[in-house]
């Protein structure tokens, strides 16, 4: 694992200690806790209730907002902190289109992965690959693809 990718989780775990509610890595830095080979993930994406989102967002003295309007995603809350080698985005309420029709991304499963001896919360695989394949982008199937198989 790339050093900045260590270094990010390492702070995303740090400022999400103020979670009352489960909250995941997802997206690409998720495909890399699995094991799987992603050589561009450019931030670490933590999926979290809105109310943890709030409390992450006092925590570092951060504003929530909602998100520029997406055709296949949007969320209640957006925050993004540099505090660390990657960005680190938390999104609360967060959907994806499907068809006509919006779908709340909220796993099901919640397996702890450690690295360094720090614990992140990530969807099980198969959970995370459905997940990176909803969002139906070109980049997405090709991430799903390297989540390893059982």
């Amino acid at each position: 694992m790339p050093e900045a990718l260590h270094e990010t989780l390492a702070a995303a775990a740090g400022i999400m200690a103020v979670a009352r509610e489960p909250w995941w890595v997802i997206a690409s830095a998720a495909i890399a806790l699995h094991g799987g080979r992603v050589s561009d993930v450019a931030d670490v994406d933590i999926l979290a209730s809105v109310a943890d989102a709030r409390r992450v967002a006092r925590q570092l003295g951060l504003e929530l907002r909602a998100p520029a309007p997406h055709p296949r995603f949007r969320s209640e809350v957006y925050l993004s902190w540099g505090g660390a080698p990657l960005p680190v985005e938390v999104i609360a309420g967060f959907a994806v289109r499907s068809g006509d029709a919006w779908r709340e991304v909220v796993p099901a499963t919640r397996q702890v992965v450690r690295v360094g001896g720090i614990a992140l919360p990530v969807p099980e695989r198969e959970e995370l690959r459905a997940i990176v394949e909803s969002f139906g982008r070109a980049k997405d199937l090709r991430r799903a693809d390297l989540l390893p198989r059982d």
